[in-house]
């Protein structure tokens, strides 16, 4: 099936690395930190790389108008968590060496 011991030898080796890489990155995780702003920076949103808000930052003129500001909020949120998911994404490429590998409760 490995063809020989050697190359078993190598691969149980790299799953390892693998599994050590994969829990140092998942302890990273929560202290990576992720902001993006509305269009005309009224709005500031900070999550972490476990995908949870951090911080909101309003200026005075976001609060001028209600409707306005949620949806500010909700755009300046989303772009947060998707620079989050893209990174953890990138990351989790190099802690498996570009295998591709689908691993549940990750993201």
């Amino acid at each position: 099936m490995f063809g020989n011991l050697a190359e078993m030898a190598k691969l149980m080796s790299k799953a390892k690395d693998i599994q050590s890489n994969l829990k140092k990155f998942k302890e990273e995780l929560p202290t990576m930190e992720f902001s993006a702003s509305s269009p005309g920076s009224q709005v500031r949103v900070t999550v972490t790389g476990d995908f949870r808000i951090k911080k909101i930052e309003l200026t005075d003129e976001a609060l001028q108008d209600r409707a306005s500001l949620e949806e500010q909020i909700l755009m300046a949120t989303n772009s947060a968590l998707i620079a989050a998911k893209a990174a953890a994404q990138e990351k989790m490429g190099e802690v498996t060496g570009g295998l591709g590998l689908d691993l549940p409760g990750i993201f």
